[in-house]
This record gives C-alpha cells, sequence and structure tokens, in this order.
C-alpha cells in the first residue's frame, strides 16, 4: 500500500524516471535551503558575468551607475522568478505543463515553442563562453573543442536528471561562492583597480534603463522552469519559504558575477572579457576560469534539462496518451546537445551582439506569459488546477484554447512594441526617451490588469489530486 511518506533521496546517480508527469506525494522530497544553493550556484557562471558587463561595455555606464542598474533590475525581476518558483510543489508538474491552465492545450503551444527558442539561445551562449574560456587557460584546447567537452559535461548532468543537478549545483555553490569572492580580492587588493576608475563612464538614462531592463531579464528569463526544479518538493512545504529561498539564492548569485564583469569592463574598456578576467586575476586566473566554466557546465544542464521537458511537452499535447519517461529525455537530450553544438561553432562571431540582442527580444515575449501565468495562478486561480487536464487533448476543463490569454498575450507584445528598442527596431516612444528600453515595464502594466478583469468571474476549480 502507497503512503505519502517522502522517499529516500540521497541518491544522486539513480537515473531519474520521470519527466513531465505530476510528481506522485509519495516520491516528495527536499528543503527550501535547496532552492537557494540550486539557483545561487548556478548562475556564479561566465554567463552572467558577461551580462553585468554589459552596462559598461554596450550601455556605457560608469560602475557606480552600472552597479545600482543591475541592483534594481535584479530586485525586481527576482520576485517573478520566485512567484514562479512557489507553483512547483503546489501542482508538481513543469511550468510550461502548467500554462496549458492558462492557455488551454494547443493555445500554449506558441508560448512553450518560444521557451524552447529561449533555451536554444541560452545554451548556445553558455557553449560559446564555455569553449573561450577553456581555450583562454589552456591554448592547445580550441574553442570548438572547448565547446564540445562542455556539451559532454551538460549532457551527462541532464541524463540522470533532477537529483544530480540539485547536488552538482549544491557543490558549486560552496566553490564558485569562493572562487567569486576570492576574484574580487585578487583584483582589487593585489592587481589594483586604475586610478580614475570611478570617472570612467558616466551616467546616461537610455542606458541605464537598458541596463536595469537586461538584469531584470537575467531574472525573468528563469520563470518558464523555475518551478521544474520546486516540484519535487512537499506540497505541504512553505510557500513563503520557497518563494525567499528561490529569490535570494537567485538574486545574490547573479549580482555578485554582475558586478564583476562590471568591475573588469571598466578596467580593461573595450578590450575582451576573458582575456581581462584572466589577466586581472593573474595566479589565481587559471582557478576562476575552470570554477566559471564548470559553472556553465551546470547552468547548460539545467538549460538542457527543462529546454527537452518543454520539447517533451510539445509532443505530448499532439500525442496525449504518450507518457515520455528518462530514455525520451535521455534521446531528446542527445539530439538537442548536437544541435547546440553546430549552433555555438558555428555562430560565435559576433558574440556579444548577438547576445544582447537575443535576450532583447527574449523580453519581448516572456513579460506578457509571466503576467497572465502569475495574475492567473494567484488572483484568479489561487493555486487550484484540475491538474489531469493538462494532460488531455482537448485540455479538459480548460479547452483547446483559451481566447482571453490569448488576447492578452498578443496584446501585450502590441503595447511594447513603440518601447522597442534593438538594434532592428527603436519604437516612436522608445526614441521619445532616448532610446531607453522600458516595453518590459508597459507589458506588466497593461496585460496584468487587463487579464484579470477579464478573468476574475470564471468558476472555481475543482482540483484533481496528485496520486500518493
Amino acid at each position: 500500500m502507497m503512503t505519502n511518506k517522502p522517499v529516500d533521496s540521497a541518491s544522486t546517480t539513480t537515473i531519474e524516471l520521470s519527466t513531465i508527469q505530476p510528481i506522485p506525494l509519495n516520491e516528495r522530497h527536499g528543503k527550501p535551503q535547496n532552492l537557494f544553493t540550486i539557483w545561487f550556484g548556478s548562475n556564479i557562471m561566465l554567463l552572467t558575468v558577461i551580462t553585468g558587463a554589459l552596462a559598461v561595455s554596450i550601455f556605457h555606464l560608469s560602475f557606480l551607475w552600472a552597479t545600482v542598474a543591475v541592483l534594481i533590475g535584479n530586485l525586481a525581476g527576482g520576485l517573478f522568478m520566485a512567484l514562479h518558483s512557489a507553483q512547483g510543489p503546489q501542482l508538481g508538474v513543469p511550468q510550461m505543463v502548467q500554462t496549458r491552465g492558462q492557455f488551454g492545450s494547443y493555445g500554449s503551444v506558441l508560448v512553450v515553442a518560444l521557451v524552447v527558442i529561449m533555451y536554444i539561445g541560452f545554451l548556445a551562449s553558455n557553449l560559446v563562453l564555455g569553449g573561450q574560456s577553456l581555450h583562454a587557460i589552456y591554448a592547445p584546447v580550441s574553442i570548438n573543442m572547448g565547446i564540445i567537452v562542455s556539451a559532454l559535461l551538460s549532457l551527462v548532468a541532464c541524463a540522470f536528471g533532477y537529483n544530480l543537478i540539485h547536488a552538482y549545483t549544491k557543490v558549486m555553490s560552496w566553490v564558485s561562492g569562493f572562487i567569486l569572492v576570492a576574484a574580487f580580492v585578487w583584483i582589487i587588493f593585489v592587481t589594483g583597480l586604475p586610478a580614475n576608475f570611478l570617472a570612467r563612464g558616466d551616467f546616461n538614462l537610455s542606458g541605464f534603463l537598458g541596463a536595469v531592463s537586461i538584469a531584470a531579464l537575467w531574472q525573468l528569463a528563469y520563470a518558464p522552469y523555475v518551478s521544474d526544479y520546486s516540484r519535487y518538493m512537499p506540497k505541504d512545504i512553505s510557500e513563503k519559504s520557497v518563494f525567499w529561498c528561490s529569490y535570494l539564492g537567485c538574486v545574490l548569485g547573479s549580482l555578485f558575477p554582475m558586478i564583476l564583469g562590471i568591475l573588469v569592463s571598466v578596467c580593461i574598456g573595450d578590450g575582451d572579457l576573458i582575456n581581462g578576467i584572466v589577466n586581472m586575476t593573474g595566479g589565481l586566473s587559471s582557478t576562476v576560469i575552470i570554477v566559471f566554466a564548470v559553472g556553465i557546465a551546470a547552468t547548460n544542464a539545467m538549460n538542457l534539462y527543462c529546454g527537452v521537458l518543454c520539447t517533451l511537452t510539445l509532443g505530448q499535447t499532439f500525442f496525449p496518451k504518450w507518457s515520455p519517461l528518462s530514455g525520451a529525455r535521455i534521446a531528446v537530450s542527445i539530439v538537442t546537445v548536437l544541435i547546440e553544438v553546430l549552433i555555438a561553432i558555428y555562430g560565435q562571431e559576433n558574440f556579444l551582439v548577438n547576445y544582447t540582442n537575443f535576450i532583447l527580444m527574449l523580453l519581448y515575449v516572456l513579460v506578457p506569459w509571466t503576467a497572465i501565468n502569475l495574475v492567473d495562478y494567484y488572483l484568479v486561480a489561487h493555486g487550484n488546477y484540475d491538474v489531469a487536464s493538462f494532460f488531455r487533448r482537448d485540455g479538459g476543463i480548460y479547452g483547446y484554447f483559451n481566447s482571453k490569454a490569448i488576447f492578452c498575450y498578443l496584446l501585450g507584445i502590441i503595447v511594447e512594441v513603440p518601447f522597442m528598442s534593438t538594434a532592428i527596431y527603436t519604437g516612436p516612444a522608445a526614441t521619445m526617451l532616448g532610446g531607453a528600453d522600458i516595453s518590459w515595464i508597459i507589458g506588466l502594466a497593461v496585460v496584468s490588469p487587463v487579464y484579470y478583469l477579464l478573468c476574475r468571474t470564471q468558476p472555481a476549480v475543482q482540483v484533481s489530486s496528485v496520486k500518493s
């Protein structure tokens, strides 16, 4: 007879069997602090450092203004990330499966497909940085070979699944955290900062808002999969604890590497950031780069894992009787990695410009979704969903399409257009603001109340319980 007693989760070397299925209550395990380490450890890597450096290299801010911008962006964006994290223990399914509860079974396909594209972008970006970093500390290893090594490390962790990824990032929290502190100490007290360090760069409104947006998006980009790493937690776990552990882990783990990127970028000017880190950390450089490169593999494993879950979600939408297990996850992981390696190898030129444009475009399609999801979960459904309906072709009580959610999603993108500011297109409102991009604020401000007003009177859902 099955009970609600959690299973022993001590083994991290056992391959996870489940993929997108609801997690039974007797398989729930973990503590809120596990969410701190997974988000803290996974963020201390080179891509986070690169993202912080954009405040100087792209937006031309001084150290102080760049630091204030990424602080505000992380604090604001982290709120949305953590609110999504708290959904995992309550529903026990991946975030993109739960999206069917807002958009309907077929209506969610567009959003899930866009999230898969997001994973492709971040995976390729991380692989490029992994290859560049390994080449920087050991020249005989080519960038392409470094890309392949990073991809293989990510693939192994993804193949074993949830528990190994949690264990991996827990170790990286301590190792990467220590190395990050050591890098700051070495750069400031051993290498030393330029005499005019604080005078370099200045304040400009468009650059400041751009840097805030980039940091906020860094947090918002976790929203489509943050609950994938809390869905095994016990259902009766404190939602506040899940929120705060996720929030603090992700904000702190992101903020300090970004500040390191700002620090180095101010010092080196237009130079190569990775070479700048190597030169400024001196005798510690090999250790710093190796640890940050391993951190990339940990984060890529998370991106790969959740990207595969999204791909399986798409497949299950059209083949509802299919219940993919570990074999399907591993097979899709291998195919995905092969695609990512090709993209990384052939797309590594002009990496910084391509990455900046990619994350700005990502901002425009993620914001309306996160507004709809959070308003629906917390204000409309109050966390009560018919999980069984998520896995039906016709969407069960949610139907094939939810016209209200789709309308609000498209509305969000439309109202963002005048406020967009990219290398491809700058809207009239952004032009009036001197090129400042506040589209994500407009998207949230419009979509959230409109969706709530349209959906607040819908009837309560009879919740179908997860099997114990």
